[in-house]
């Protein structure tokens, strides 16, 4: 094994040390597409603020990162918050630092009737032996991030981790000499090395074998029953895999010189389209791949589909490869059904309602002024605009464009009383007026919770009035151009105010919500559906501008939402994804987090099913068609939802009875008219358009 990591050692070196000197913003990618219109948006401003509830991000990231927008929902996000000791999930391995030593492990999974959890075991963790006066007092520091990995720094262990996500092994530089030591929370069985010093297997009482390779000869030393030290002081790179089942011994030992020190995502010219690209030493690279990954992959990659390890996302197959493509089915991104509404006779009942809800529209000001409810009662007007553009009701639409424009202006030109967006810099983004001093205001929205659902909705709302009043839409463009790119930005030299996609995960393939909060769990996202309409907003917005790039982004990412929101939030017993124990209970999951599956939601208990089905398929609009595609899924949700609306509120009996009104469509018609009452963001005439749709 030293053969092989030797010759490369050196080499990584120089790089570590010169990719230490290029700015972050150099180091990701750039979107290669610039945006067809001519008349691209200046980048517009909001007013600075001052936050008093956010984290200091200088305690963890480098002083040339802090020059940069920083990510505030990303895979790594507990590394740079608190003490940056609440472990992350990485693929198939949960890390966590504590002082100078991070600990691995490789988690078991608890299932119940009402959640799945990963626990985390200190399986292995790694440390330096050497007696610094200030060694337990120093941790960690974020040297480098991109779409796929992060690379950690322990400056007083002389440790550098490159934690590449879905990476079978954990791979670290001593970049100088160093003694070691590696410990675990059991006990090692036996322990053994090869002729050549470069290669041990370490078993553990808890029936895991875990293989460590180095660059060069390492002498190990079995120094008391849960921990090995090295004889010497070591330089060099070692590498640290679980071995999942003594047939794939040789799968490892094959690919154990081949490995990344980062990651990134490329959005193809082709449309749809997503490429990974690795920096990596010279060889065949091994990774993994979640069943998502293995639905989507294209290119011409060799797929071990016997090399396995267990995730809360399903089994993790060896992928060899030195580039994936991803490839999503296409996503029509229309203004109105995708199924017309084509009976006349329908067009009457939907008009009828229209006129009613158009008319307590214009008479109600909106009340609930907080960021979220705000823009999502601004999304139910715009609502009312399409449906009638679509059923040939225009007349009405003069008086929601005008309650739009008095509704969204003061928010994009600062005079919003009470609230309204600011810019924050520590962290790089959009906060409230109310978020910059309570991160309770605004759903968290100040503290980066929940942006892509708020201001998803505002992009709607936006995108309608664009394209009915083209020319307020080019009076207010820069505005809107600033409040997508808080969560859609791709680091082009426009938005370098904002980080790269606040939300979206580019490995996992969907978004996530919690902002800079610590959660033991990692991150999460409950309401997949509002994700969707992010994205699919997005694109709207694209389509109202002209702007085909936008459009093709907010297209590709709406697919993938929709593919992995399919994939992990739509429960499928027999599927092998979740435990029947937990599948024979669930049709549709509360919350997914990154280490734990949750059948309750923020505000409601795992019983209350009609809020879990209602929070995963509002607000519905055009896309829901895609969202919900599997029909015979949607009747075993709706069976399984029925019996808890008895007693249920209105509002969320409406979604319940919207999805049976895609195989049930009569009897969904007449509970729908009977409804008293409707989600603030919803409508008697969303529903109705939504069942004369049906077909």
């Amino acid at each position: 094994m030293a053969s092989k990591l030797n010759t490369v050692t050196l080499i990584l070196f120089t790089i570590i040390t010169f990719s230490s000197l290029i700015p972050q913003t150099q180091a990701r990618l750039l979107l290669s597409r610039p945006a067809p219109n001519p008349e691209t948006p200046t980048r517009f401003a909001f007013p600075e603020s001052q936050s008093t509830v956010l984290p200091d991000p200088s305690q963890f990231f480098t002083s040339d990162l802090l020059s940069t927008p920083l990510p505030t929902n990303s895979f790594f996000q507990n590394f740079v918050l608190g003490n940056g000791d609440n472990p992350e999930y990485f693929h198939p391995y949960q890390i966590k630092s504590s002082g100078s030593s991070l600990s691995l492990s490789y988690p078991n999974r608890i299932p119940t009737t009402t959640s799945i959890l990963q626990n985390f075991t200190a399986d292995l963790t790694i440390s330096a032996t050497q007696d610094y006066a200030d060694y337990q007092q120093q941790g960690h520091g974020v040297s480098s991030f991109n779409d796929l990995s992060v690379t950690l720094d322990f400056p007083s262990s002389n440790l550098r981790f490159f934690l590449v996500r879905g990476s079978p092994y954990l791979t670290f530089f001593v970049n100088n000499p160093t003694a070691l030591s590696i410990s675990t929370g059991h006990a090692i069985s036996s322990f053994s090395s090869n002729a050549a010093r470069d290669k041990y297997t370490l078993k553990l009482n808890n029936d895991q074998t875990w293989l460590l390779y180095s660059s060069s000869a390492i002498d190990f030393t079995n120094s008391d029953p849960s921990s090995i030290s090295t004889s010497d002081q070591f330089y060099g790179i070692i590498r640290i895999a679980l071995l999942p089942g003594s047939e794939n011994e040789s799968v490892l030992d094959h690919f154990c010189a081949c490995y990344p020190m980062s990651g990134e995502a490329v959005f193809k010219e082709e449309p749809f389209s997503l490429e990974y690209r690795w920096k990596k030493t010279n060889g065949d690279l091994l990774m993994l791949a979640h069943p998502l990954h293995i639905k989507l992959l294209q290119n011409n990659v060799t797929v071990l589909e016997k090399f396995k390890y267990g995730s809360i996302d399903g089994d993790l197959v060896g992928v060899v490869g030195n580039s994936w493509v991803l490839k999503t089915p296409a996503l029509p991104v229309t203004w109105h059904s995708i199924k017309v509404v084509k009976d006349k006779a329908s067009h009457t009942e939907i008009i009828s309602a229209l006129s009613r809800d158009v008319e307590a529209l214009i008479s109600t000001p909106i009340s609930n002024t907080d960021s979220y409810s705000y823009g999502k009662l601004t999304a139910k007007a715009a609502r009312l605009a399409l449906i009638a553009e679509e059923v040939d009701f225009v007349h009405v639409i003069p008086a929601i464009t005008k309650f739009l424009k008095d509704a969204i202006e003061p928010w994009l030109d600062g005079t919003f009383n009470g609230d309204g967006f600011l810019y924050e810099g520590s962290w790089g983004g959009l906060v409230t007026q109310n978020g910059a001093l309570d991160k309770g205001a605004d759903y968290g929205f100040g503290v980066y919770n929940d942006h892509h659902y708020h201001i998803g909705y505002f992009l709607y709302s936006i995108s309608v009035l664009t394209k009915m009043d083209p020319a307020w839409g080019m009076k207010y463009r820069d505005q809107a151009y600033a409040l997508a790119a808080d969560f859609m930005n791709l680091n082009s030299t426009l938005d370098a105010k904002y980080t790269r996609l606040r939300n979206f995960d580019l490995y996992s393939l969907h978004s996530w919500a919690g902002g800079v909060t610590e959660f033991g769990d990692g991150r999460n996202q409950e309401s997949s559906s509002e994700a969707v309409n992010a994205y699919y907003s997005a694109a709207l917005m694209g389509l109202a501008y002209k702007d085909d790039n936008l459009t093709a982004i907010g297209s590709l990412l709406a697919a993938l939402e929709i593919q992995a929101t399919q994939t992990w939030w739509h429960v499928h017993q027999g599927d092998n994804m979740y435990e029947d124990v937990f599948a024979s209970e669930n049709k549709i999951t509360g919350i997914v987090w990154s280490n734990k599956r949750d059948a309750g939601l923020w505000f409601a208990a795992p019983e209350s099913r009609e809020c879990r089905l209602g929070i995963q398929v509002l607000p519905i609009s055009p896309i829901t068609e895609a969202l919900f595609s599997n029909v015979s899924y949607v009747r075993e949700l709706v069976s399984w939802t029925m019996p808890a609306l008895e007693g249920a509120s209105e509002a969320w009996k409406g979604f319940a009875y919207a999805l049976e009104g895609m195989y049930n469509k009569e009897e969904a018609l007449e509970k729908i008219r009977n409804l008293k009452g409707f989600d603030d963001g919803n409508s008697l005439t969303n529903l109705l358009w939504w069942i004369h749709s049906r077909g």
